[in-house]
């Protein structure tokens, strides 16, 4: 453990102090500057690189050697992710720019193919134009972004607007009660379920009894010498 520590924190001024300390408090702070503040105040307060990794929740001590390293040369810059660490955006702002741009864009028959935009019109709109890889998902997201949203009217506008016909043309309208219009929850409510009964009472069918003169199912009628009423000959008495 002795070699991970020969790089020795230097003297932490008062105001560095503080922003580390107000860094551990804050309840809204990223959790991995949380953990960097608390392992350069653990140092700072004399303890062992090793005890400062534990209490910074670090597996190894090699951490906090790499952190105070970094603290050494920039301050409480070292808080901060490495530049150049992280996963780099696919699509910059003028790729961004371009997706909004073309689905406000009124499309064209005989270019585009269709004459309302989709996300997969879009999508091959887009490949065509230079973007060759964007997928349909990227652009709901983009324009998602952007405050767009899928219309009715198979279009992509802003919330709030729409593209009306007038006499001088196609114009946008913008409602200014979308807000207010937008209600808490958009699921279908269910029909109310309607009572058994007026009286509200619960009833219930009874056992169905068959009746002793009825005769077997699937036959039309009963046999006439299984009739007491018959008036046949094998019913008739014997003088």
């Amino acid at each position: 453990m002795a070699a991970m520590q020969q790089e020795h924190l230097r003297p932490v001024t008062m105001a560095e102090q503080g922003e580390l300390k107000a860094v551990v408090k804050a309840s809204s702070e990223r959790v991995d500057r949380v953990r960097r503040a608390t392992a350069l105040l653990a140092v700072a307060g004399g303890q062992t690189f090793s005890t400062a990794a534990r209490a910074a929740g670090y597996r190894s001590p090699g951490a906090v050697t790499y952190l105070v390293r970094r603290f050494n040369r920039a301050g409480p810059v070292a808080l901060e992710i490495k530049a150049g660490r992280g996963r780099h955006p696919t699509y910059d702002a003028a790729a961004r720019a371009r997706i909004v741009a073309t689905a406000q864009r009124a499309p064209d028959r005989k270019v585009d193919g269709t004459a309302t935009w989709s996300l997969s019109t879009l999508e091959r709109t887009l490949r065509r134009e230079g973007l060759p890889r964007v997928g349909a998902t990227t652009i709901r997201r983009v324009l998602g972004d952007a405050g767009s949203s899928y219309q009715r009217t198979r279009t992509w506008c802003p919330t709030g607007t729409a593209q009306r016909k007038r006499k001088a043309g196609v114009v946008r309208v913008v409602d200014p009660q979308t807000e207010e219009k937008r209600g808490p929850s958009t699921g279908r409510t269910g029909s109310p379920r309607r009572p058994a009964s007026r009286s509200g009472a619960r009833t219930r069918p009874g056992p169905t009894r068959r009746s002793p003169e009825q005769g077997p199912v699937g036959r039309r009628s009963a046999r006439r010498s299984d009739c007491p009423t018959s008036t046949c000959a094998a019913g008739r008495p014997s003088s």
